[in-house]
């Protein structure tokens, strides 16, 4: 119990220090791009539930997970439906189309970020429609692009990008199209300037709203991580995925149970001075 309350203290902690990062980022955004207040997405791969709702009580709303067995452990936990009513579940992972019914299932689904061909938008949308045929809400969804070309990446070819979204507008009536997003590739160096796959996602965006006569801020891009949402948020990024420095590395079944694991408070700052180094020489365009 001792080592729960602790570990509950450290996330709201880490939280309020990872939100204040944010606004800061936002902050410091050229006017040039659209206004709007990025969203953070706390991805808790793995972790126990009463850091959940410990995130939840302090303000945070919007979650993200990777894997339809994860979602579907919160949505039968009586802690996460009794304690966290508003809560707002984002699916990031790679989605399967034999999975895409039990994701729709879970309550307080609020957002898939990762339709990444016009076959899973398809199934996504028709299974939508039968699974909460009595809501005439549509379910929020964004186009992953895979932008960095890598083949361990799912996503799109930034070449497919207009014509999927043109599908998904026309063909998918029970999809609200919310925007694109992108993993990237990790660990990227700042300090040889912007990262070459959020470039890549706001000139798709561009793309996209110039195509299909779509206002720019009507397009969000979901694009860094907890090693550059900072970056990524001043370029231009409305919605960023975090875990790690909010919740610490993932626990895996096979760890060492006795590994001491730093604080996300600790993690927090070393992340966020890794972060500052390899952003000293950089320049944000405005264009």
């Amino acid at each position: 119990m001792w080592k729960a309350v602790v570990m509950s203290e450290e996330v709201g902690k880490a939280l309020q220090s990872v939100v204040e990062r944010v606004n800061q980022a936002a902050a410091r955004r050229p006017k040039t791009l659209p206004a709007l207040p990025p969203r953070l997405v706390a991805v808790s791969k793995t972790k126990p539930t009463e850091l959940v709702i410990e995130a939840y009580r302090q303000g945070q709303r919007d979650f993200g997970e990777n894997y339809v067995s994860s979602y579907q452990h919160w949505s039968e936990s009586p802690q996460i439906l009794e304690s966290c009513p508003e809560i707002q579940w984002h699916f990031i992972g790679h989605l399967q189309k034999n999975n895409v019914n039990k994701l729709l299932g879970v309550p307080n689904l609020f957002m898939v970020e990762t339709v990444d061909s016009v076959k899973l938008a398809d199934k996504v949308n028709s299974s939508w429609q039968r699974v909460r045929a009595a809501s005439t809400q549509r379910l929020k969804i964004m186009v992953q692009i895979n932008t960095s070309g890598e083949q361990s990446k799912h996503g799109l070819p930034p070449e497919e990008t207009v014509t999927t979204v043109k599908h998904i507008l026309s063909q998918c009536n029970a999809l609200h199209f919310t925007g694109l997003m992108t993993i990237g590739r990790y660990g990227y160096d700042l300090s040889k300037g912007p990262n070459p796959d959020f470039q890549m996602l706001l000139s798709r965006r561009q793309e996209v709203c110039d195509g299909l006569k779509l206002p720019l801020e009507e397009v969000e891009l979901s694009m860094g991580m907890s090693s550059d949402f900072e970056h990524a948020i001043e370029v231009g990024a409305t919605n960023v995925r975090v875990g790690s420095i909010i919740f610490g590395n993932r626990e895996y079944p096979n760890s060492a149970p006795n590994t001491p694991i730093p604080s996300p408070e600790k993690r927090s700052k070393v992340v966020s001075e890794e972060a500052a180094k390899k952003m000293a020489h950089l320049t944000v365009s405005e264009h």
